[in-house]
């Protein structure tokens, strides 16, 4: 556990570095001063724990049920566009500024007709696909094509919803998704102050309906006051998010004296209280929506890996095999390229054994890329190559842990740092973290 205390060390270091243009103003976590919080997390996980269920390591506690969506979400088979950039609502905790209409895109790839993202969905072979923004029904007629067509031509697709502040979502909106074939539409909630008029009716056409919405602790009252009716409306889930720092919404943020956690990014603490809270009324009062904490770590983890994984699966190239985390890796043993198998089989054969990790991806083709192309039905992109991390040289007794860890899945992180830098391109770390 040496490496990963010191890797825990590293993002308290990084995080507080990123933002330290508003260090006066962040309450970061820290034991001696935040052990109520850490009483309170303890206390709810064993108050619900016979109630809900964990998916993916470990990281996804969920009540009653788990949408189509999520699941296709943490198995890494979700495609999100981003139809716009632009919204329509003013949220004090929303991470981007969101004020300009863009070319609809996602993973940074830009797509300006739906008949290159429907390529690039089924070369990639995804089965969920979402649509977001901003907000999508700001540009209704440009989202309705987009789904008209990924129901018309991506057969290996399941499930298909649509994320929405709810402002503009008349009935005749409404009825033309649902009969394109809508499956599912996320209602942010908070964005009309937990109004559930603007989605009373949306049942009626769509056959799932969810709100999606940060956990935001000083305004837990409201939404439980409204949970009744959204079960009476037809309302089968709610997800909540985990609230999240970042340099445009810190002002605001910032106002409320909340708990900054470290880590890969600053979330809040009170916001994972104010879920767990929530899945624990649903629980007493016998609700029947199911209710999913959707935490950052989750979503760091499973929709990273996610996507790695999907272009690994075709730009890999000869010799490289992909970890559970997504990486692309090659092992070299005295020089040779070998698999893993070959590895762990002939381990007492070889003097040196090297292992490289990359992460492949496709971009945009500009005219100053001269590097390897990706070809979608006459669209050329060009390929990332991506280099993860150097090289890492393993004597024989380091390839020995190797291979214990290989074996026992990861469940033991390594304490040598070279290892545990293995580790971490190799698994999923499991569980959530304690408060830090």
């Amino acid at each position: 556990m040496k490496a990963y205390i010191a890797y825990l060390n590293q993002l308290v270091q990084h995080v507080e570095d990123e933002f330290v243009e508003f260090q006066s103003q962040i309450n970061w976590y820290h034991p001696y001063k935040s052990g109520e919080l850490d009483e309170r997390r303890s206390g709810l996980f064993e108050s619900i724990g016979k109630l809900t269920e964990w998916r993916f390591a470990n990281t996804k506690p969920f009540l009653n049920s788990l949408s189509k969506g999520c699941q296709l979400c943490g198995e890494g088979e979700w495609s999100c566009l981003f139809v716009t950039g632009k919204c329509n609502a003013n949220c004090f905790y929303c991470p981007a500024k969101q004020d300009t209409d863009e070319t609809p895109q996602t993973q940074k790839l830009l797509f300006e007709q739906p008949s290159a993202y429907v390529d690039y969905i089924n070369r990639f072979g995804f089965k969920g696909v979402s649509f977001s923004g901003g907000e999508p029904l700001l540009f209704f007629d440009r989202t309705l094509e987009f789904l008209k067509q990924v129901k018309q031509n991506c057969p290996k697709v399941e499930h298909v919803w649509m994320y929405t502040n709810g402002i503009l979502a008349s009935d005749d909106k409404l009825k033309a998704l649902g009969e394109a074939g809508l499956d599912e539409i996320r209602f942010d909630l908070g964005a009309v102050n937990y109004n559930p008029k603007v989605l009373k009716n949306a049942a009626k056409f769509i056959k799932n309906v969810t709100v999606e919405i940060p956990a935001v602790p000083h305004e837990k009252e409201q939404l439980l006051s409204v949970l009744p009716l959204l079960c009476e409306y037809g309302v089968s889930n709610l997800n909540l998010h985990q609230l999240r720092l970042t340099k445009y919404n810190a002002p605001k943020l910032l106002q409320h004296e909340y708990t900054m956690l470290h880590g890969e990014q600053p979330t809040v603490a009170e916001s994972e209280i104010t879920a767990l809270e929530i899945m624990a009324f649903v629980a007493s009062e016998g609700l029947p929506i199911g209710v999913n904490y959707c935490n950052f770590q989750f979503k760091n983890r499973f929709q990273k890996a996610g996507f790695r994984h999907k272009m690994a699966e075709i730009l890999k190239l000869e010799n490289e095999e992909i970890t559970q985390n997504g990486f692309l890796r090659t092992i070299e043993a005295d020089g040779v390229a070998v698999s893993l198998k070959q590895l762990i089989e002939n381990k007492a054969a070889f003097s040196t054994v090297t292992i490289k990790y990359s992460g492949r991806v496709i971009e945009n083709l500009t005219n100053d890329q001269m590097q390897r192309t990706f070809d979608l039905n006459g669209i050329s992109y060009c390929i990332d190559e991506g280099l993860a991390a150097l090289p890492i040289v393993l004597t024989c007794s380091e390839v020995d842990e190797f291979i214990d860890m290989v074996n026992n899945n990861g469940k033991k992180i390594p304490s040598m740092p070279q290892l545990f830098e293995a580790w971490q391109h190799e698994f999923i770390e499991q569980g959530l973290r304690a408060f830090c």
